[in-house]
């Protein structure tokens, strides 16, 4: 069998096995933000964190197999592993990279919910209070 096709077998389930780790640590934890910046709404929380990973799938996976022909012949065992460790490295950076985007992004967006929530006051007003007297101790005539 051609060492080249071996590299591409080793480099497919590599990295398609470190992306689905990466997806479902992102999935589990992530949860957890999106819940809090959808006020608890589990339903909808779902529902964003399974179109988050399905896109997540659908970047990492298209860039690992575009990725994957290589220009050299891999002639030995030497080469092999010098061409997988430069492709899972490159494997790796972008999924870091998606990773910390990711991250960023749900941060952000706990941020923003948590900013929005100060906001709003925690009691509803419960009726108004008579203007103050002026400088000189007078009040606005009622119409004015």
């Amino acid at each position: 069998m051609d060492l080249t096709v071996v590299a591409y077998v080793i480099y497919l389930l590599i990295s398609i096995g470190l992306t689905i780790w990466v997806a479902r640590t992102l999935s589990r934890n992530g949860r957890i933000f999106i819940a809090d910046v959808l006020h608890g709404n589990e339903k909808l929380a779902d529902a964003v964190n399974h179109l988050l990973v399905v896109g997540f799938y659908l970047v990492n996976i298209g860039f690992v197999t575009l990725y994957l022909r290589s220009a050299d012949t891999i002639a030995d065992a030497r080469t092999l592993f010098e061409a997988l460790s430069v492709k899972l490295g490159v494997v790796l950076l972008i999924l870091g990279a998606m990773h910390l985007g990711n991250v960023w992004v749900l941060n952000k967006m706990r941020r923003r919910g948590i900013m929005e929530r100060r906001q709003t006051p925690p009691v509803a007003p419960q009726g108004w209070t008579a203007p103050a007297a002026g400088p000189q101790g007078w009040t606005k005539p009622a119409g004015a």
